[in-house]
C-alpha cells in the first residue's frame, strides 16, 4: 500500500511539473510575441520603390528622424510587386506605388488612400535612329516595349492613336526583352535601334552609350495635350487610412518634410547626387546627374492632383480596365485634410 501511495504521489509531482513547464514556455512565448509587436508598433514604417520616388525623398532617407517619439523606417524596394505584397501582409503606414496598381488595391477595399503625387513621368521615346523626330516617323519602324498591356505599352498606344497611327498595322512594337534592364542593355549595344524606356534606365543608357538621344518626352507630349496637368502621373504615395485617423498630426508633418526634400532635390540636383549614390537610389553621378532633371519629380497632394489622375486613369482604364481594377476609384480615394 505505501509503495502504491508513494507511486501516486510520484505520478502526481511529474504531472505538476510538466504543466509548470508548459505554462511556463506559454507565458515565454506570449512575452515573445506581444515584444514583436511593440518592436512593429514602434515605427513609422515607409515601403518606397527605388527610382525616381526614391530620388525625390532622398533627403528624407537621409535623415529620417522622428514622429510623435517614434522612429521613421524606410524601406526601399525594387518592385512594385514587393511593395504590393508587404502593404497586404505588413500594413506600414506609407508607401509608394505606380498610380494605377495603387487603384487596383484601392478597387479591392484595402484601406489606403492617395496621399500625393511625386513623380509626374518618367517615360521617354529614344534611340539611335535619327531619322524619328516624331509619332508620324514610327510609321514602318519596330518599336521595342517591356511588357504587352503595362503602364508605358498603353500610354504608347494613347500616344499613337491620337497621332491616328494603328499600333497594330502602321509598326511594329516588339516586346522581346522581359525586363527593363534587359531593353536598356540591348539599346546599349545597338541591337535595339528605338525604345520606349523609364527613367533611371534611360540615363543609365545614355551614360554608356552616347548615340541615344532623346526622342519624345511622354510628358511634354500629355501636357500638350492636358495643359492644366504637370505632366503624368505616374506614381503614388499611399497612406493606412486607420493611421490617419489616429495620427493626423504625425502623417501632416511627414508629409511636410517628404515635400520639403523632393522641393530641394529639384531646386539643387547636384547637391542631391551624393546622397542618391550613398543609398544606391542611382549607382553613380553621371547617371543621376542625367536622370533628376528628367524624374518630373512634384510633390503634389491628391486633392490638387484629382482631376490629372482621373484622366489618367481613364486612358488606362480605355485601353485596358484590369490595368487600374477594372473602374476609376470614388472620391474616398483622395485624401483631403478636411475629411479627417
Amino acid at each position: 500500500m505505501l509503495t502504491n501511495r508513494i507511486f501516486k504521489l510520484f505520478k502526481v509531482n511529474m504531472i505538476i511539473r510538466r504543466l509548470t513547464r508548459l505554462a511556463a514556455l506559454f507565458f515565454v512565448m506570449i512575452c515573445v510575441s506581444c515584444a514583436g509587436k511593440k518592436h512593429e508598433d514602434s515605427h513609422f514604417d515607409i515601403l518606397a520603390l527605388r527610382g525616381p520616388s526614391s530620388v525625390g525623398m532622398v533627403h528624407l532617407i537621409d535623415s529620417p528622424g522622428t514622429v510623435n517619439n517614434k522612429p521613421i523606417r524606410i524601406t526601399m524596394m525594387d518592385d512594385p510587386m514587393q511593395v504590393r505584397a508587404m502593404i497586404l501582409k505588413e500594413h506600414p503606414e506609407v508607401a509608394v506605388l505606380p498610380l494605377n496598381m495603387a487603384a487596383i488595391l484601392y478597387n479591392k477595399d484595402i484601406p489606403y488612400q492617395l496621399a500625393a503625387v511625386p513623380v509626374w513621368g518618367t517615360l521617354f521615346l529614344c534611340g539611335t535612329d535619327t531619322t524619328i523626330r516624331s509619332w508620324q516617323d514610327l510609321k514602318g519602324k519596330r518599336v521595342n516595349l517591356m511588357g504587352r498591356g503595362a503602364t508605358p505599352d498603353l500610354i504608347t498606344r494613347y500616344f499613337l492613336e491620337l497621332e491616328g497611327l494603328n499600333p497594330e498595322s502602321d509598326l511594329i512594337i516588339d516586346y522581346s526583352f522581359p525586363s527593363p534592364s534587359d531593353l536598356a542593355n540591348a539599346m546599349i549595344a545597338g541591337g535595339v535601334q528605338i525604345a520606349v524606356l523609364s527613367e533611371p534606365m534611360l540615363s543609365m543608357a545614355q551614360a554608356r552609350n552616347s548615340d541615344i538621344r532623346v526622342i519624345l518626352d511622354f510628358s511634354t507630349e500629355w501636357a500638350l495635350m492636358h495643359p492644366d496637368a504637370p505632366g503624368l502621373p505616374q506614381t503614388a504615395i499611399m497612406v493606412q487610412k486607420r493611421m490617419i485617423r489616429e495620427q493626423p498630426e504625425e502623417f501632416r508633418e511627414v508629409m511636410v518634410r517628404w515635400k520639403q526634400s523632393s522641393d530641394s532635390v529639384t531646386r539643387y540636383p547636384l547637391g542631391a547626387a551624393a546622397p542618391v549614390i550613398r543609398h544606391r537610389i542611382l549607382p553613380d553621378s553621371a547617371t543621376t546627374i542625367l536622370s533628376i532633371p528628367r524624374s518630373n519629380l512634384a510633390f503634389i497632394p491628391a486633392i490638387e492632383a484629382k482631376s490629372a489622375v482621373n484622366r489618367y486613369l481613364s486612358v488606362l482604364l480605355k485601353f485596358s480596365p484590369d490595368a487600374i481594377g477594372r473602374h476609376l476609384p470614388d472620391e474616398r480615394f483622395f485624401y483631403q485634410e478636411s475629411d479627417h
